[in-house]
């Protein structure tokens, strides 16, 4: 029996409805987000200026004594200032060092699932790393104060200053153990599992042809690996880089459960305790509502302003990351 042409035409017209609403709705969240943070931190964009993206200090001012003080018509409490510097510094460097720790190994997790683990092997080291991405991040925070902090301070720590002392950076005393280090190995544990899963599927798609031609010509499996397969994959390998990077800088509970919560000063070694845009927010949350004036919570909201741009900024190159490494 034939379908009926207007059925088929409303169920077309249904379903390139839903589609569209399906394909407009995150960007119209996403919009809608920076609206709304735009609009909330705007007295502080306004006070603030750009003050805000060179200063150090970030200072509540004297909530309870004094006059407020009236820039630009809009009101903060006296002594008030704030600048996301010392934030910033802190967002980068554990993010860095996270980096540097993860996609070496990230890379070769990859490479030993996709080339030396069989199917059977494969598929189930592959289930746990792709599992380690779905633990909280609170977890992860846990593990680190419990474990990774004490470690640092006891352990680690004076070994790194033993071995590479001579460099400024790695020489000074430990302190108690929660700082950039910890961040940095904690943010490494997080972003490992993204790096690991988006690599063994950009060295999957690589043409079987590129191994077989390899071990034809007798090359090694790492000869295969470095001249054949990681050149073809590097494309895939570099937007998972990129993925994962953003997933560091926006990374909030456990930074703040690691990292010290270093307010006004610039980490001066490996140990120093830091404060990442993302743990900051969540951090001076509640002290920012004493403020009367509301300036200190504005002042926040342009931080998470700020945060937002980069990290959408961040995971929208991952694609032209991804074509320049082809390139």
């Amino acid at each position: 029996m034939r379908p009926r042409p207007r059925r088929g035409r409303e169920g077309e017209w249904t379903y390139g409805v839903l589609v569209g609403v399906g394909a407009a709705s995150a960007p119209a969240f996403l919009g809608l987000i920076v609206v709304v943070l735009v609009a909330f931190a705007w007295p502080s964009i306004i006070w603030n200026g750009l003050h805000f993206f060179t200063s150090e200090a970030w200072q509540l001012g004297n909530l309870y004594q004094g006059a407020p003080v009236v820039r630009a018509g809009y009101k903060a409490a006296p002594g008030a200032s704030y600048g996301m510097v010392v934030f910033a510094v802190g967002t980068i460097l554990s993010s860095l060092i996270a980096l540097v720790l993860a996609v070496p190994v990230g890379i070769g997790v990859a490479a030993t699932l996709s080339e030396q683990a069989g199917p059977r092997l494969g598929a189930i080291l592959g289930f746990f790393v792709e599992l380690i991405a779905g633990v909280p991040s609170v977890v992860f925070g846990l593990w680190g104060f419990i474990v990774l902090v004490p470690w640092i301070r006891t352990t680690l720590g004076p070994l790194l200053v033993r071995l590479l002392g001579w460099i400024p950076f790695f020489g000074q005393p430990v302190s108690s153990g929660a700082g950039l280090l910890a961040s940095g190995l904690v943010l490494a544990v997080m972003i490992l599992p993204i790096i690991a899963a988006i690599s063994r599927d950009a060295l999957r798609a690589a043409p079987l042809e590129l191994r077989e031609q390899g071990r034809a010509l007798g090359l090694t499996d790492w000869e295969v690996l470095r001249g054949l397969l990681l050149p073809v994959a590097w494309p895939g390998i570099v937007g998972g880089i990129t993925l994962a990077l953003g997933r560091a800088l926006g990374e909030t509970m456990a930074v703040l459960m690691v990292s010290g919560g270093a307010l006004g000063y610039l980490p001066q070694n490996i140990y120093s305790p830091i404060s990442t845009v993302a743990s900051n927010v969540v951090a001076l949350l509640d002290s920012a509502q004493t403020d009367s004036t509301g300036m200190a919570v504005h002042a926040l909201a342009e931080l998470a302003l700020v945060l937002l741009v980069i990290t959408v900024a961040v995971n929208a190159l991952a694609p032209l990351a991804a074509r320049r490494g082809h390139a």
